[in-house]
């Protein structure tokens, strides 16, 4: 899985990205993976191919590591963090909502944490498991695979269904595909003298009301 990583250094990008060796260790960002230049990466972060990164996703592997597989989103204001000497592993396909702060031991494949979640040291989380928006996984607790936990602290509440997998299966897919177009068409910057002129395509104008 990480045998296509490349380094800062070889990074193909037109953007400025916030990505920082410290203490002998440097991220490696798997091939076709988008890291927005507001996301920050420090140290020893390792992201597999064709994953997200959001702006404002702060992923430090400063004294620990952090290893994210392929096809995961790391949505916007998502914090990831290990304990020194350990090991955050993450696993591919996985949704990480908006919000999230995962200082988990692992996250099973296919997994979804919704946003605001919270993902305490050492936690473990199941593969296709849902842990709800909000909740809590305390210190040490295992949430099995394939359950939907949610509350503080996080509690079982009922099994995955065939229907909650076809549509995070959408949802998974939608973020990966996202990458892509984000990396093929990029962005473009947008100055006070452009933005007068712009408008959604769809967006209906406005009609104000005049006064008497």
């Amino acid at each position: 899985m990480w045998s296509s990583w490349f380094g800062i250094e070889d990074q193909k990008s037109k953007e400025k990205k916030l990505l920082y060796a410290f203490d002998g260790r440097k991220p490696r960002i798997g091939r076709g993976v988008f890291v927005s230049d507001q996301a920050v990466l420090i140290g020893d972060v390792k992201i597999g191919d064709g994953s997200y990164v959001g702006p404002g996703a702060i992923l430090r592997g400063d004294y620990g590591s952090i290893e994210i597989g392929p096809g995961t989103s790391v949505e916007e204001n998502v914090t990831v963090h290990a304990p020194p000497g350990r090991v955050c592993r993450i696993g591919k396909k996985v949704t990480l909502g908006h919000g999230a702060i995962i200082h988990a031991a692992s996250v099973g494949d296919l997994a979804v944490i919704g946003m605001g979640a919270v993902l305490s040291l050492r936690a473990k989380v199941g593969e296709r498991a849902i842990v709800a928006e909000g909740a809590v996984v305390k210190m040490n607790q295992k949430v099995p695979p394939r359950v939907v936990v949610a509350g503080n602290p996080a509690t079982v509440i009922r099994n995955v269904t065939p229907e909650d997998e076809e549509r995070w299966k959408k949802g998974k897919q939608l973020y990966i595909d996202l990458a892509k177009k984000y990396l093929r068409i990029g962005l473009q910057p947008v100055g006070k003298s452009d933005s007068s002129g712009l408008r959604n395509p769809t967006e209906r104008p406005l009609k104000r009301k005049l006064k008497d």
